[in-house]
């Protein structure tokens, strides 16, 4: 699939008028077909006298109309502004990155559309209602139907504050991010090894291709041109990762050889967008992640138990990494290599989860143990040596900065504990950890 039409299916899929404008046009569809059914005369009598059935006149019909078509229209204004002051709360307090996950909210876009779906059904249908004067015309099953959907609304705007309420939590709005990073994290892991990166020498003396463009590099169709290069005899090299920036003029790519079409091939295979992150990208969901805890370990916020939370989640998605391969980004055809893609790969991965909260939390001792204790579990978890070395160093630069940062003893005496703790673990696991705690609790 096109990299482009990935991104604007992407793009559709978070878009905020979307699902309010189909309930719209739903709701147009829905006069027009019932007064189509009123208009035929094909109602039963039976029907048409049930007390579950509008009887009144055209009079009352418009009455009723009017009344549903105002109250809606009404409160499809405040459920905007409720909607925008809690978008304010979260760009204020969690971040202005995080804005996409209430605007790509389904229970927010069902919300208002039913309101404004409602509303849209009500003027259709009050358009065709005609009084004595104007030939008789009381579309009965339709104004029913306007009645069940105005109960309808009432119901959705119970569920909308309901909804609402638990979103502005941070808790909720850690969790929705957290299942972001545990399924982009999951779509990332393989069973097998791939092949080896080749090394810097094997890129002396090939072309650079310059891409005009601008923009955060949001999605690629690795697979596409990696089947265009090996279609083409050459191997290319992309300089930047999805996330990364594009500048115009930069080189884009190195490529053997010296094809025209090579250019307009990356440009097919990538899609550039004004804002960085995209749906399932790893990297993205861990740093909106982050700039939670960092936000929350602000002066101005000073919320250390929302970045411990953060922590928590972090080290799950560590977790989940362990025991199975990440992509280098090399493609083979052939048991050729074809195309290598930057990667950001383990250790730029718990780069990326704990350099910026440990930087924040420096003087916090609480996020400290907390790191130390995430970075323990971590370890009990991984059993590839080139990742609990990652792992270890980790703990050395907390364990510095705690050194470093903390003036008080007592504060410090409980950094060190996690950190023998820690220790403990790397030598003999879960056992080792035990005995260090007992150990600490008996000193």
């Amino acid at each position: 699939m096109n990299a482009r039409f990935r991104q604007f299916l992407s793009t559709l899929a978070e878009t905020f008028w979307v699902v309010p404008a189909a309930l719209v046009i739903a709701g147009i569809c829905l006069a027009i077909g019932l007064l189509h059914i009123d208009r035929s005369g094909t109602l039963p009598q039976a029907l048409t006298r049930s007390a579950w059935i509008y009887n009144g006149g055209g009079a009352g019909a418009r009455t009723l109309l009017g009344v549903i078509a105002s109250s809606t229209i009404g409160v499809a204004g405040t459920v905007f502004s409720i909607t925008i002051a809690a978008l304010s709360l979260a760009a204020g307090q969690m971040g202005p990155r995080l804005l996409q996950n209430f605007t790509r909210d389904r229970g927010v876009q069902l919300t208002l559309g039913a309101f404004l779906g409602t509303f849209s059904y009500a003027l259709m249908v009050v358009r065709s209602v005609r009084t004595d004067e104007e030939g008789v015309f009381t579309p009965h099953l339709a104004l029913t139907v306007g009645i069940v959907l105005a109960f309808a609304c009432v119901g959705t705007l119970v569920y909308f504050v309901a909804h609402m309420a638990s979103r502005i939590n941070v808790d909720t709005v850690v969790n929705l991010v957290s299942e972001d990073v545990r399924v982009a994290v999951r779509s990332l892991r393989t069973e097998e090894q791939q092949g080896d990166v080749p090394p810097a020498s094997f890129w002396t003396g090939m072309s650079e291709v310059p891409d005009n463009r601008r923009g955060y590099l949001n999605h690629l169709d690795q697979s596409a041109l990696a089947d265009w290069a090996a279609q083409h005899g050459t191997v290319i090299r992309l300089l930047v990762r999805q996330g990364d920036y594009v500048f115009p003029g930069a080189p884009i790519a190195l490529t053997t050889g010296s094809i025209p079409e090579v250019a307009a091939a990356i440009r097919n295979a990538t899609a550039l967008g004004e804002t960085r992150g995209s749906a399932g990208n790893a990297g993205h969901a861990v740093r909106q992640l982050v700039e939670v805890a960092v936000r929350a370990l602000s002066p101005g916020i000073n919320d250390p138990h929302t970045a411990m939370s953060v922590l928590d989640r972090l080290g799950a998605a560590l977790c989940d990494i362990a025991g199975h391969h990440l992509p280098n980004g090399v493609s083979t055809r052939n048991d050729a290599v074809v195309l290598v893609v930057p990667n950001t790969g383990y250790h730029g991965m718990v780069n990326m989860m704990f350099h910026m909260i440990r930087q924040n939390a420096a003087g916090s001792t609480a996020v400290l143990i907390r790191l130390l204790d995430v970075l323990t579990a971590a370890i009990l978890c991984e059993s590839v040596a080139d990742r609990r070395a990652i792992l270890a160093h980790h703990v050395e630069l907390v364990w510095a900065d705690a050194q470093r940062n903390l003036g008080n003893k007592t504060d410090l005496d409980d950094v060190f504990a996690r950190y023998l703790i820690f220790q403990r673990a790397v030598q003999d696991g879960a056992l080792g950890m035990i005995n260090a705690s007992s150990g600490n609790q008996r000193g």
